[in-house]
């Protein structure tokens, strides 16, 4: 075991490190710049010819799908 001066430099380094770190990592311009470019990396901005060619796949599958719910009702109609 060490004399109180050991236990006072372990508790100051106990109690300073993780602050430092906190201060280090924590500062909004290192912040900024990373979620930044992460979020750009995720999710990169979308282009006219993308935004429009989904648009198109949702416009298909919607009129599949009316397509196939009327053919559903039709033949419930004819069944009657």
């Amino acid at each position: 075991m060490g004399t109180w001066v050991l236990e006072v430099a372990k508790m100051g380094l106990y109690m300073t490190f993780p602050v430092a770190l906190f201060h280090i990592f924590n500062q909004p311009e290192y912040f900024e710049e990373w979620v930044t470019k992460k979020k750009r990396e995720l999710y990169p901005p979308e282009s006219k010819s993308h935004h429009e060619e989904l648009q198109r796949a949702i416009r298909d599958h919607h009129q599949k799908r009316d397509a196939a719910m009327m053919r559903a009702m039709e033949e419930a109609e004819r069944k009657k």
